[in-house]
């Protein structure tokens, strides 16, 4: 980048560089210079708002992390709307985009990147625990509402939601599933919960 051209935003285009690098290539790789090599910047932007590049993933999952929360405050105002199952599995697959699916996969391929993300939130794997507490809280609220039985244990509903649609996403060659397939899984799971 040529000295005195103002980057616009160097944060959010150094996160939207590594995301097209994750897309394009896979965790392995998502390297410092691939990401300033994507972003067109200097190797040095990097480091003038990161501390190192472990730093600059944690914000990456950080940033993703503070979506899917946002996410969630509109999945739980969509209590009593629609079906629950329709409702789910439109939040499965916003949840599992591919960008999704692909930061998934770099938060398990680097212990590094995991250990700096628990250390900073609950435990579990960083990004499907909160995806996981966001279904939870959405089927929580159908409970109040009568939508989902009393008997209901909602927490193990959501990582049971979760984790089977992860199967269905989780193939980076693969096409994604389409919503008619995570629609029939989410069906399946919540069947006796759902009156």
């Amino acid at each position: 980048m040529p000295t005195g051209v103002a980057i616009r935003d160097p944060r959010q285009q150094l996160f939207e560089a590594a995301e097209r690098v994750l897309l394009r290539a896979g965790p392995t790789a998502l390297t410092s210079r691939a990401v300033t090599e994507e972003a067109g910047v200097a190797k040095g932007v990097l480091h003038r708002h990161f501390k190192d590049f472990d730093d600059f993933l944690t914000e990456l999952v950080r940033d993703r992390i503070d979506r899917l929360a946002s996410r969630g405050e509109s999945l739980r105002a969509a209590a009593g709307t629609a079906t629950v199952a329709d409702n789910l599995t439109g939040a499965l697959m916003d949840v599992f985009d591919t960008v999704g699916v692909a930061v998934v996969s770099l938060v398990i391929a680097r212990d590094e990147l995991r250990a700096r993300l628990r250390a900073l939130g609950p435990p579990g794997i960083p990004l499907m625990g909160e995806a996981a507490r966001m279904l939870a809280a959405y089927l929580a609220a159908e409970r109040d509402l009568g939508r989902v039985t009393d008997d209901a244990d909602v927490d193990v509903l959501a990582p049971t939601l979760l984790g089977a649609a992860h199967l269905l996403f989780a193939d980076r060659e693969s096409p994604a599933p389409d919503t008619a397939s995570v629609h029939r899984v989410v069906t399946t799971v919540v069947s006796g919960a759902v009156r």
